[in-house]
């Protein structure tokens, strides 16, 4: 039995009117009675009492009615709710990064996105660690894959996307740079130098650029950095030193700059942001994907 027979009966056993129905369905007369016809053959018995005053349904017919309806109707309810969903998938999407080897996982996503729903548009921008949130809470991005931790009310957080292991980037001739690894006590020897920014949460600062050492020591904080290039900028010029991803060093180069790994740092946490306000099946779905992409980004990989 096709589709177009199963609501050609249902209409007419709701309607009890070949016309009614022929217009419900905009089908000529005609094809009403053929298709209703058809189902007869099928099955071997009328299905409607037709005279020319009335139109029944035959105690066959009934039963078929109601053995085919609720299939039906679960049939159109989902449908519907494939349409619905197709409909929220269409229109722009806005997804920040804030570290380059955050990106490309993000726009491997953007690829995958667009390929399953050509009538999206994905838009990418990177996301300044000075103002890691103000774009976000000024409707500028929809998702946002970032350094953790954050917590703020009106943002929700996912789960870890990956962690990186952490380095220390030095000046060439820093008495570190001899060195095959540090420690976080190790800076209470050093001058750091962190990201800078009214906006940049106090606990995000404390975490990625802490003032004490785990045995309380302090750690002096020298000028801070208003970008990432500035830091390496500053690093190189002998201002201090500054911890980071150990991936930085692939993608940021400079000659007076070493990347030294710390032995005992906790790693740096990437993950998922998106304002509560605004969380939509688009934003999970291209959540989703950034987190399968993510793993192609192969987490602690360096160059040396």
């Amino acid at each position: 039995m096709e589709r177009y027979e199963i609501e050609t009966f249902l209409t007419l056993a709701e309607e009890l009117h070949f016309r009614r129905t022929a217009e419900r369905l905009g089908l000529a007369q005609g094809r009403v009675s053929q298709i209703i016809k058809k189902l007869e053959r099928q099955i071997g018995a009328s299905l409607f009492d037709r005279t020319s005053r009335r139109v029944a349904l035959t105690p066959i017919g009934r039963q078929l009615h109601d053995g085919l309806l609720p299939a039906h109707r679960q049939i159109q309810r989902a449908v519907d709710q494939a349409r619905t969903l197709a409909r929220g998938f269409a229109g722009p999407i806005r997804v920040g990064f804030s570290a380059s080897w955050s990106g490309e996982a993000v726009i491997q996503a953007a690829d995958l996105f667009q390929g399953r729903h050509p009538d999206a548009e994905v838009h990418i921008r990177e996301v300044q660690l000075n103002d890691p949130l103000g774009p976000m809470r000024a409707g500028e991005i929809d998702l946002q894959l970032t350094e953790f931790p954050i917590r703020e009310p009106d943002i929700a957080v996912g789960a870890v996307v990956f962690a990186e292991p952490r380095g220390l980037m030095v000046p060439a001739r820093h008495p570190f740079a001899e060195r095959p690894s540090v420690s976080v006590e190790d800076l209470a020897g050093a001058t750091l130098i962190p990201m800078a920014g009214e906006r940049i949460p106090q606990y995000w600062l404390d975490a990625l650029y802490p003032r004490r050492t785990p045995s309380g020591l302090p750690i002096p904080h020298g000028p801070g950095a208003a970008y990432w290039q500035e830091a390496v900028s500053l690093v190189g010029a002998g201002k201090g030193v500054s911890p980071a991803s150990l991936r930085a060093a692939r993608y940021y180069s400079h000659p007076g700059v070493m990347m030294i790994p710390f032995d005992d740092a906790p790693p740096i946490e990437y993950g998922l942001l998106w304002p509560v306000s605004r969380e939509t099946a688009r934003v999970r779905a291209f959540a989703e994907l950034i987190r399968q992409t993510a793993a192609t980004v192969r987490p602690g990989e360096t160059s040396g």
